[in-house]
């Protein structure tokens, strides 16, 4: 059988396959209004597409614990019950596919407050619905964006609320996974890195110290998440800088941490903490970070960057370089990947009765 058709249990919940969708953002919800932050019939039909073209798990996109710790204004988020309610709509229809329901759980920390990526992605202010972003240090995280509000140690233990509530309605929303959003230059890795965290207290400096924040949000969220269902962790295995920067040591140390204090999967991507850093992209330029994750530490992995064809992934696999491959850009461009990648590998995946025709 194909590496990548094989399931892949963890803790009670097997996934059907190895074909997995990451959080990508639509920025698609209502900015304002009731409706805030919930998903609408865009979100339903975009992830339910996946989800008949055979994807064994899907992650939703980046979704705020609070307002202010969404992307955009235009971010889905889950800090009411009106958003659990429409989530429940897209948790069942996966769970009907076969697919095992994901969710992102996020804070953007001083990336936060900004325009649609096909608007530009700037910062926006109060008249686009905008906010004043938080950090761990008052540092912009660019030219032209704002300086962030130094979160007291009073906010950093509201913000490690949030997130609990958060993943207490993720688990009324029907969602069998949850993942803690640590990469790509929001809230937790801002706290992670040197590069973003300049505090003096029991909050930044040392490594322990600067780990301190993520693994007080880890723990609060394996509190209230049941022991049967899996919890990942997205990390930036580096910060792509040559000093003063987060680093593949500081990852595979870090897995370790992340693997005592109760996650089951560390998914592997790069970048985003820093502006301006040249980043080497190619097919798979980021597999050999988790690859490395799984090599020295026993905590599963998955991994993610231009993974675009059947028998890269099908290798990836195979190799033992991770446990599962995340398809971003190629799931955009192609709902039936999954099927289509089993047909050309020989491997089993879920096709809908009214799709049978195309089998």
């Amino acid at each position: 059988m194909s590496a990548l058709f094989e399931p892949y249990a963890l803790r009670e919940v097997t996934i059907p396959n190895r074909v997995w969708m990451p959080p990508m953002c639509q920025y698609s919800a209502a900015p304002e209004g009731p409706d805030t932050g919930a998903p609408d019939d865009w979100h339903f039909a975009h992830y339910g597409a996946r989800a008949a073209g055979g994807t064994g798990l899907i992650v939703v996109e980046a979704t705020g614990v609070s307002p202010e710790g969404r992307i955009s204004p235009w971010d889905l988020g889950i800090w009411n019950d009106t958003q659990v309610e429409a989530f429940r709509r897209i948790t069942r229809f996966l769970v009907s596919q076969g697919t095992v329901p994901a969710i992102q759980l996020a804070h953007a920390g001083r990336k936060a407050s900004t325009d649609r990526p096909w608007k530009g992605g700037a910062p926006v202010g109060p008249d686009s619905y905008g906010w004043q972003p938080m950090a761990p240090s008052a540092i912009p995280f660019a030219d032209g964006h704002p300086v962030p509000t130094e979160l007291t140690v009073d906010g950093i233990q509201e913000v490690v609320g949030q997130f609990a509530d958060a993943a207490r309605r993720a688990l009324a929303a029907g969602f069998e996974i949850a993942e803690i959003h640590g990469a790509h230059g929001y809230l937790i890795n801002e706290f992670l890195s040197p590069h973003s965290n300049h505090r003096t207290d029991e909050y930044g400096g040392s490594y322990e110290n600067r780990t301190r924040f993520a693994l007080q949000v880890v723990d609060a969220v394996r509190a209230v998440w049941p022991q049967d269902k899996p919890l990942f962790f997205r990390i930036s295995a580096t910060d792509w800088l040559e000093q003063d920067g987060w680093t593949a040591d500081d990852t595979v140390r870090f897995a370790a941490d992340l693997k005592a204090h109760g996650i089951d999967l560390l998914d592997v991507s790069t970048g985003g903490n820093a502006s301006g850093v040249h980043i080497p992209v190619g097919p798979g330029y980021q597999v050999p970070f988790a690859a490395r994750v799984k090599a020295e530490t026993s905590l599963p992995v998955a991994a993610v960057g231009l993974i675009t064809e059947a028998e890269q992934a099908e290798k990836i696999v195979a190799n033992d370089e991770a446990d599962a491959v995340l398809l971003g850009r190629e799931l955009l461009r192609n709902p039936s990947w999954a099927r289509h990648a089993a047909r050309e590998l020989g491997g089993d995946v879920h096709v809908p009765d009214q799709y049978h025709r195309s089998v």
